[in-house]
Formats: C-alpha cells, structure tokens, sequence
C-alpha cells in the first residue's frame, strides 16, 4: 500500500474545507437561480441562514413542488444535483 506523506494530504484537506465552507453559498446561488420568476418576489425573498436554504414567502412549498412550469422539478432537486455534480468534481 502506497502512503501519502502529510505534505500532500494537508492541501488535499484544505481544498475540502474550502469546498464544503463554499458549497451553501453555491448552492442557495444555484437554488436562487432556478426559482421561477414571475413578480421576483421568490427570488428576493429567498435566505441563506446558518447554512439553510429559507424560502420566506407563503408559496415556497407549491413551487418547490413543481407548481410553475418554469420550474417544473421544482428547486431542491435542481440544486442538489448541482451539490452532486459538484463533489463529483471534486476529485
């Protein structure tokens, strides 16, 4: 079994710390980007707090199900396909 010494695991470690601060923020942004726009008001009303996704407005669900065709899959799954694609990448 081949080892790998401290001085390349250590940038590989701080290379997914870096990811996984960055991934809520890129995810929000991914989330917020695939909301439906109608008035904009789901957009604009849409959080990111303590690393959680909040949507602040009555509809939030109803989209989220698939209620717009302008986002037909709604916005979770979109978004964490995109998480996916992301960590894939990670390699």
């Amino acid at each position: 079994m081949r080892r790998i010494g401290p001085d390349r695991i250590n940038p590989r470690l701080d290379q997914i710390q870096r990811f996984l601060d960055n991934l809520p923020r890129e995810m929000h942004q991914e989330f917020v980007r695939v909301t439906p726009i109608r008035t904009g008001n789901a957009k604009r009303s849409t959080d990111l707090k303590q690393n959680e996704i909040q949507g602040n407005y009555d509809y939030a669900n109803r989209l989220n199900k698939g209620w717009s065709r302008q986002a037909e899959q709604g916005m979770t799954d979109p978004t964490i396909e995109f998480a996916r694609t992301k960590l894939r990448a990670l390699k």
